[in-house]
């Protein structure tokens, strides 16, 4: 497994690392897999959340099956204050069952108003401070969906570690990750993988390795598959053929913008609707030729776009600002006649 710094922290972490999202769906037995093949790939850095339901609690079952010493953790809060922060560290350090991560970061800070709440006065800064000095945390990291946030953090200098989307249709990380690099902070890309949008995996993945100025990506995985898979990609990695660029960049103009990441942040939905998985069983349907898969999974669903009452839940909570509830008539709109011969 080819291997990177992750700034100066001076971890030398893999190339691919473990996106702990998807796992919130998973069992107890399947995560277990997953960190033993995580351990046979070589992949030495998990990064979950507070906000990520079961997953820290999961994770911390399988590290006391397979070993704490085979991984660096991260993990992050959404809090932004002293308090709020210094509870999430304690419950992180308990759910995951060990007495110390090596990165704790801020959770998709959305704003400067949410920056400024975290670096002022009675802050979560000032926690993660006083956690790192006290010998709980290793490094202070930030995660956003914002460019403008996460150059201000550069400029300031108080992180070691950035995460920030990238991949080929969200690519304006670039110019945030080559200031990185001179600052030796270290780069965490999220969604390498588009949410699972692309049809070649390891294309995207490959794509997002090639830019030396980051240190680590994290797809999320939910089986033992992805996960070899992946791993393919950081043991033996190679630059995109001229044809297989091609392929990718076909592919990738084709999705266009507005499309669902599948990060999960519109859940929980009032009605039961797992509202990422109407988007990909429509693109299953419209993109990938496998109309009768994409129909028989959208019936199996116990909800799905049809039983959408327009309430609006999910769209504040969607870092991409995508029109969820217009793009759930659309797959409505595609599948109910369908239901209906």
């Amino acid at each position: 497994m080819e291997k990177r710094v992750l700034g100066k922290t001076g971890l030398v972490v893999s190339l691919v690392g473990f996106g702990g999202i998807p796992i919130q769906r998973c069992s107890q037995w399947e995560v277990d897999d997953i960190v033993e093949a995580l351990i046979e790939e070589e992949i030495n850095f998990i990064d979950t959340a507070r906000a990520y339901t079961t997953s820290e609690e999961m994770l911390g079952e399988s590290l006391k099956k397979w070993g704490r010493d085979h991984f660096y953790l991260a993990t992050k809060t959404p809090k932004l204050d002293y308090d709020g922060v210094m509870a999430d560290v304690k419950l992180s350090l308990s759910c995951l069952q060990t007495d110390y991560i090596e990165l704790y970061q801020f959770h998709n800070a959305k704003t400067m108003e949410a920056y400024e709440t975290i670096m002022g006065p009675g802050g979560g800064y000032e926690a993660l401070k006083k956690c790192q000095q006290e010998g709980l945390i290793g490094h202070i990291g930030i995660t956003s969906h914002s460019f403008e946030v996460l150059d201000r953090a550069l400029a300031e200098g108080h992180f070691e570690t950035i995460q920030f989307p990238y991949n080929y249709v969200e690519n304006k990380g670039a110019a945030l990750f080559e200031k990185a690099k001179e600052l030796n902070i270290g780069v965490i890309v999220m969604k390498p993988l588009a949410g699972g949008a692309f049809i070649n995996a390891s294309y995207s993945l490959r794509w997002v390795a090639e830019n030396q100025d980051i240190s680590i990506m994290i797809p999320g995985m939910d089986s033992v598959k992805q996960v070899t898979k992946n791993a393919r990609v950081g043991r033996d990695f190679k630059p995109l053929t001229q044809e297989e660029r091609k392929i990718f960049e076909k592919d990738a103009k084709e999705l266009g913008e507005g499309f669902c990441r599948r990060c999960g942040y519109c859940a929980p939905c009032p009605q039961g609707i797992d509202i990422p998985m109407q988007f990909i069983v429509e693109g299953y349907y419209r993109r990938y030729n496998l109309e009768e898969w994409a129909l028989d999974r959208y019936q199996s669903f116990t909800a799905n776009a049809s039983d959408c009452i327009e309430c609006g839940a999910c769209e504040p909570r969607c870092p991409y600002h995508l029109p969820i509830r217009e793009m759930l008539k659309k797959t409505r709109s595609l599948f109910d006649p369908l239901m209906e011969e």
